[in-house]
């Protein structure tokens, strides 16, 4: 069993910056591949990053654009999403998830066995 808990969401303007964090229990962690995930209302949960058991390597949604990062801490059991230059288009829930494996790529909501609670993104214009 694996719980994860997302925090650091809130409201920021357009063009700045937001780090969410997810903290994982269990022991599992480390062998496990990890991503976040958002959904905006009215819209489907949409694949954003991923990143591989060990950290060294990542995958990302081409909405991405090098505007958002990944990287995790495996001693903190924690993995996180830095967001930076915000557009009010990324308003969303941003949910941390993992799937059993150990290598990031794309990821489709049916192949995650387990999400976090999700945390609120608000960009504002």
């Amino acid at each position: 069993q694996l719980q994860l808990v997302e925090s650091g969401g809130g409201l920021v303007q357009a063009g700045g910056s937001l780090r969410l964090s997810c903290a994982a229990s269990g022991r599992t962690f480390s062998t496990r591949a990890m991503g976040w995930f958002r959904q905006a209302p009215g819209k489907e949960r949409e694949f954003v990053l991923s990143i591989s058991a060990s950290g060294s390597s990542t995958y990302h949604a081409d909405f991405v654009k090098g505007r958002f990062t990944i990287s995790r801490d495996n001693a903190k059991n924690t993995v996180y999403l830095q967001m930076n230059s915000l557009k009010p288009e990324d308003t969303a829930v941003y949910y941390c998830a993992t799937k059993n494996t150990m290598w990031s790529g794309r990821w489709y909501p049916s192949e995650v066995d387990y999400w976090g609670q999700g945390t609120q993104v608000t960009v504002s214009s």
